[in-house]
């Protein structure tokens, strides 16, 4: 109810019926299963001992941080307006599209396949952990015993989240505005890679992404940008491979991938079977489980949804996100 409230524009007529509240729901299961992804990613991650400097954090790191800043101060402008609506409309776009529908499908693989406390999966949970923290002070005052919970459950001796601030909730990410601009080509590539991606599913040439290998003729302003990822292009394209020429106008080629799939990180890799000891494993996969790990440069690998009949590593879940 006091989402339905807040989510209702005061200066019109106000509604409510079944229809309207089954809408806020929805609206809800979305922020607090967001909620629930960043609480059982970061259960193992000790702010003190763990937390990685903001400028060791991986690109796309620094990209959420800086992305989950500036959604914080619209929202504390919106709130100083009073326009309750607006913090609402903000916080469930955050968590549909920011976050669940670019951030955190694309960190999964690094979370979940990395070692423990290997440097890209701490860069990872650093950015989580104040992402958690910010987006529970803002949903505080609009949903707060979801809020208080979760805060009592993150941090058990401290009294209430109701003593704490909006100040520099998120650092300062340096290179913040240059990113911005930057990724902002890199997503509007992307999102035309994932149409065509689509298509090419849909036409029963691949089952997931993984099995796509990607082609991309770029101009020169887009090309710069993907091309500076260099081979973690892949990994935010979501494909086992990804290449990228500089040419007139965007154009995408999706192939289905010739090489055997990995059966721990599902990448369809050359390299899988190259170690004897770990025929279904690829070169990555073993490096990261008896290695010193992969390297990663600016992004991170993907993995698809669960069902598919193969086992992750389960996530440490405790408190409500648990029951």
């Amino acid at each position: 109810m006091r989402l339905s409230v807040g989510a209702t524009d005061y200066s019109a007529e106000l509604s409510i019926s079944d229809e309207i509240l089954k809408r806020v729901v929805e609206g809800y299961r979305r922020i607090r299963s967001t909620l629930r992804f960043l609480m059982a990613n970061t259960a193992d991650f000790d702010a003190a001992r763990d937390a990685v400097p903001i400028a060791e954090l991986l690109e796309i790191d620094r990209l959420a941080l800086a992305k989950a800043a500036a959604m914080g101060d619209a929202a504390a402008g919106d709130y100083a307006r009073y326009e309750f609506h607006l913090v609402v409309q903000r916080l469930q776009t955050y968590c549909s599209e920011d976050l669940g529908g670019f951030y955190l499908d694309v960190l999964k693989d690094r979370l979940y396949t990395t070692a423990a406390g290997s440097h890209p999966r701490r860069s990872a949970q650093t950015a989580l952990a104040l992402i958690r923290d910010a987006l529970l002070k803002l949903m505080a005052p609009i949903l707060s015993f979801t809020a208080e919970e979760a805060w009592h459950t993150l941090s058990p001796d401290d009294p209430t989240i109701f003593v704490h601030t909006w100040e520099k909730m998120i650092p300062e990410v340096p290179d913040g505005a240059a990113l911005l601009a930057k990724w902002e080509r890199i997503l509007a590539v992307r999102t035309v890679v994932q149409k065509e991606l689509e298509a090419v599913r849909q036409a029963g040439a691949i089952g997931s992404s993984l099995q796509a290998e990607v082609g991309i003729v770029a101009d020169v302003d887009n090309y710069s940008a993907l091309a500076s990822l260099g081979n973690d292009l892949r990994f935010v394209l979501i494909t086992s491979a990804a290449t990228v020429r500089r040419g007139d106008a965007l154009a995408i080629a999706v192939t289905s991938s010739s090489h055997p799939k990995c059966e721990r990180c599902w990448h369809w890799r050359a390299d899988v079977g190259s170690d004897p000891a770990h025929r279904r494993l690829c070169g990555r996969c073993v490096a990261n489980l008896f290695g010193a790990g992969e390297a990663r440069r600016c992004a991170v690998a993907a993995i698809p949804e669960p069902g598919h009949g193969h086992a992750r590593p389960p996530a440490t879940r405790s408190g409500p996100e648990a029951r």
